[in-house]
């Protein structure tokens, strides 16, 4: 897994990020700041839909998009919305550890079986759909894709501020990537 810095007080935030969405979101999350009321949001948060991951921030403060292993490719539209409508200038990718689309290929029976059972799909088309679709989202490890994808998105919008971050389940915290 790539290097993560811990953010455990207001000094652990890199100053290039103090008094901006990004260290705000460190200091609701990981450091406990009592809730500001914003109008609108400051920043988008891109991160993975599994249910065991959950922010602490206050209503209003980002636009949230989740997808599969924080993969942003394919939601990209929203993401320019994000920055061209809501005028926001920082976003955080958050990969996060035990992700399901590390290894998807490892789970392929069990996508097939779970279509079958849970969807009324039948084999085939279970089968058609995960190799359609798994090579697009499947990612090599949560770091390594979190830091591509950040680096892809900083050509994208180049005047935005976009940092790699990781959610660790194993402690609920927030993590910085680096990019050393």
């Amino acid at each position: 897994m790539s290097q993560l810095i811990a953010v455990e007080k207001n000094a652990d935030i890199p100053k290039e990020f103090r008094n901006t969405p990004i260290g705000q979101l460190f200091e609701y999350h990981n450091l406990n700041r009592p809730f500001d009321s914003f109008d609108s949001a400051q920043m988008l948060v891109g991160m993975c839909m599994d249910n065991r991951k959950y922010l602490h921030i206050p209503d209003n403060f980002a636009f949230i998009i989740r997808t599969g292993g924080a993969n942003l490719r394919y939601a990209e539209f929203k993401v320019s919305y994000a920055i061209a409508v809501g005028n926001v200038q920082h976003i955080a990718l958050i990969g996060h550890t035990n992700c399901g689309m590390v290894g998807l290929a490892d789970r392929k029976e069990n996508f097939i079986s779970g279509l079958i059972k849970n969807a009324g799909w039948d084999a085939e088309q279970a089968e058609a759909h995960f190799n359609e679709y798994a090579p697009m989202f499947e990612i090599e490890s949560a770091g390594t894709f979190t830091l591509k994808e950040v680096v892809r998105m900083r050509i994208r919008y180049p005047k935005v501020t976009i940092v790699p971050l990781m959610y660790r389940v194993e402690d609920n915290r927030l993590y910085l990537i680096s990019e050393k």
